[in-house]
């Protein structure tokens, strides 16, 4: 059993809060040591520092639950003494389940349980690696901006439910598409019924136009709807604080958008010199977005997966198969970072619409009883060996050669293609 002891100095399990660390340490010689460290970047440089006094020339190890925050991101700027084993929550919870007597959370404290995870179980754990900066760039700047999509996403379903309350034919009059600019302009433009009422027609149409959507047909439709309808409710105790919720949510969701907007310009400037860019944005249904995200989850180091299943558990995308006697089940993998499984099962369903096999592929899942949620996570499974393979040999994706290779094989995807249209002329 590894004890940890044969490469380290001292062995380090770090329960971390927001204001004050808990650590277990055991040195060299077996003493065990229990103290707290203060969330401070002058705290933890005075730690590092004993501890370099202390062992010097030697290295120590760090277990944690965090792979991201202020403490994380403190102990990577000493990797030069430190080799950091990020913990997953749930594995901890099932080791003290299973070590712990009396199944309070701690007795003994979690401290204790990382360090002996650490030192009973080291080669179960992965040992975390520093990415190239660009790498590391693009990484940060695709989840800050998904986390600033997703503050706008609880705008926008924020305004719809203040719309219907008092404006529920606005919802009807520009789309369910609330955050983009046509639909913003309309609201802070016509911010109640009676104020869309009062609008001359000739300045609706103008305003259409102006927002590309130039169908008479449907530019008439809703002049119609306009002229037709009446408010919902003319109650100026219910319409005022409505109409002042929906431009305040309104001003927010234009503001996201900028930010989002700066993010991107951000994302494809640091995306565009990338030495593996052209690898990734190869894939077809990647974009702008996928691509730089799919990047991130590689990295540039060819060593970090071993194999395509090494990144399909990772992600999640591979599923997890427990077996109880003569009982076997299949279900998702729950301890997964969310927005790795995020980014590939994106990137499949948008793979649907430009790769010929990937929609044969679907189409073929979903003849075997698969829903669609199960079908694209068996498409994103699929995908990630054919990324692995290009990342690993540093090749484009060429979609004509996969399928040339598919013919070879007579794969069972052919007879779910859509074959070309024969040409007449």
């Amino acid at each position: 059993m590894n004890t940890g002891q044969a490469e380290y100095a001292v062995v380090i399990g770090i329960d971390w809060a927001h204001t004050t660390h808990a650590l277990s340490m055991r040195d060299m010689t077996g003493q065990i040591t229990a103290l707290e460290l203060e969330q401070s970047p002058e705290a933890i440089r005075r730690w590092i520092e004993d501890l370099k006094a202390k062992y010097p020339g030697q290295r120590m190890a760090v277990a944690m639950e965090q792979t991201k925050g202020p403490l994380a991101y403190a102990l990577r700027e000493y990797v030069h003494v430190l080799d950091l084993y990020p913990v997953n929550p749930m594995t901890l919870a099932s080791f003290r389940k299973a070590w712990a007597t009396s199944g309070a959370k701690d007795d003994p404290s979690d401290a204790d349980f990382l360090r002996l995870l650490l030192e009973k179980h080291r080669e179960l754990l992965r040992l975390w690696q520093p990415t190239d900066q660009q790498t590391h760039q693009l990484a940060f700047l695709s989840e800050k901006r998904r986390k600033l999509v997703d503050i706008r996403t609880k705008l926008v379903q924020q305004l719809m439910a203040a719309l219907k309350d008092y404006y529920p034919q606005a919802l009807t009059l520009i789309g369910t598409d609330l955050h983009d600019v046509m639909s913003c302009n309309f609201i802070l433009a016509w911010p109640t019924f009676e104020d869309l009422k009062r609008a001359r027609r000739e300045t609706i149409t103008t305003f259409y136009y102006r927002h590309n959507c130039r169908s008479q047909k449907r530019i008439q439709e809703r002049l119609d709807r306009i002229a037709a309808e009446v408010p919902l409710t003319t109650n100026p105790a219910l319409v005022e604080p409505s109409k002042m919720m929906a431009v305040a949510l309104v001003k927010q969701i234009v503001q996201m958008n900028a930010s989002i907007r700066q993010f991107d310009k951000a994302i494809a400037e640091t995306f565009k010199t990338h030495q593996d860019a052209p690898i990734f944005r190869s894939f077809p249904g990647a974009g702008a977005s996928l691509a730089p995200r799919i990047l991130a989850i590689f990295g540039t180091d060819r060593d970090q997966w071993a194999d395509a299943s090494a990144v399909q558990k990772f992600s999640g995308i591979a599923p997890v198969v427990e077996r109880s006697g003569k009982t076997e089940w299949i279900h998702r993998r729950f301890a997964c970072p969310f927005f790795a499984r995020q980014t590939f099962h994106e990137f499949a369903g948008s793979s649907l619409v430009f790769s010929a096999w990937a929609k044969a592929y679907y189409k073929l899942q979903r003849s075997r009883g698969k829903g669609h949620q199960a079908a694209v996570r068996a498409l994103a499974f699929k995908w990630i060996r054919v990324l692995f393979a290009c990342w690993q040999t540093k090749a484009e994706y060429n979609e004509a050669a996969y399928i040339e290779t598919l013919k070879k094989r007579n794969s069972p995807l052919l007879a779910f293609m859509i074959p070309e249209p024969v040409s007449t002329t």
